[in-house]
């Protein structure tokens, strides 16, 4: 007697771009759902800067994750309308939203990141982050209802990305809110970016964690050069800076800040790039570069 044939499998496939107001947590839930480092992170608003995408392949499907920067209402120079323009336009081009707020807060930014959902009617999920902070799980009760009442999602899922609590539940939810469809890219590629690209990041997300509170959003890191030699990547990297004050602190005394700054970017490079990296820096002066869309555009902040 013939075996019975088995039901075939249905594959997913889409896109999910993650949303949410700076310093929600988006760029540490995309890596924690993709099991490594790849949007780089710090305490600071804003740090993510640019669109990445991250793509996760699971037996039911693939979803290709965008990671966008934080909507905020912080100053109106060339740079902000950027960051603002590049999250909302992801939005309207999606299969879904995961909408990530953080656990007992409500802001003005959250509500402007929330109106870009609305205008734009897409499917989401709301992402509940940082609920490792909440003692007490009943107090989250109250909030949930009042974000449920605000938008119909689809489900609303308590994690923290820090600690990896509700991620797998999160992955099946969203696999599950995808289109049928085959897989978009091979199984063991996990974004569309270069590591040319990631070299930049890389060294900018140490300029961000190591240097005070305003002087990283006056700075952007351009790759120079960027080449195979032997097995091992040289890579020539330029850090703009507007005013030759900003250009003394980034340096320090006797160039030590920014030899203790390159050498822990090019040992994350290294772990990324899985090869050696020989890294050189130099500090250069672009006056105004944040507030000319024509220089925003030489540096690689582009609209799509």
């Amino acid at each position: 007697m013939a075996e019975p044939e088995s039901d075939p499998v249905i594959r997913r496939c889409g896109y999910v771009t993650i949303v949410g107001r700076p310093n929600v947590g988006k760029s540490t839930l995309l890596n924690r759902i993709l099991g490594q480092k790849l949007a780089i992170t710090s305490h600071k608003a804003q740090t993510t800067r640019h669109a990445i995408l991250g793509v996760k392949t699971l037996p039911a499907g693939q979803a290709l994750f965008i990671d966008t920067p934080g909507i905020h209402q912080r100053g109106d120079g060339a740079l902000n309308r950027y960051l603002n323009r590049a999250a909302r336009s992801a939005i309207g081009d999606t299969n879904l939203v995961l909408f990530v707020v953080e656990a007992l807060r409500w802001t003005a930014e959250d509500d402007l990141a929330l109106e870009a959902l609305v205008n734009a009617k897409v499917p989401a999920i709301a992402v509940i982050n940082k609920v490792d902070g909440v003692p007490d799980k009943t107090a989250l009760l109250p909030y949930l209802q009042a974000l449920a009442a605000r938008y119909p999602f689809s489900a609303l899922l308590p994690v923290s990305a820090a600690r990896g609590t509700g991620i797998e539940a999160l992955g099946q939810a969203v696999i599950a809110a995808l289109p049928e469809g085959e897989p978009q890219f091979p199984e063991d590629q996990i974004t569309d970016r270069s590591e040319r690209f990631f070299a930049a990041e890389l060294l900018r997300e140490q300029l961000v964690q190591r240097y005070g509170e305003e002087l990283p959003y006056r700075t952007t890191v351009e790759i120079e050069r960027f080449v195979e030699d032997g097995g091992r990547y040289r890579i020539n990297a330029l850090i703009w800076v507007e005013r030759s004050g900003q250009k003394a602190i980034l340096i320090g005394h006797r160039g030590e800040a920014m030899k203790a700054t390159a050498t822990q970017a090019r040992l994350e490079m290294q772990k990324l790039f899985g090869c050696p990296v020989h890294l050189e820096v130099w500090v250069k002066i672009k006056k105004s570069w944040s507030s000319d869309e024509a220089a925003l555009a030489q540096l690689g902040y582009r609209d799509a």
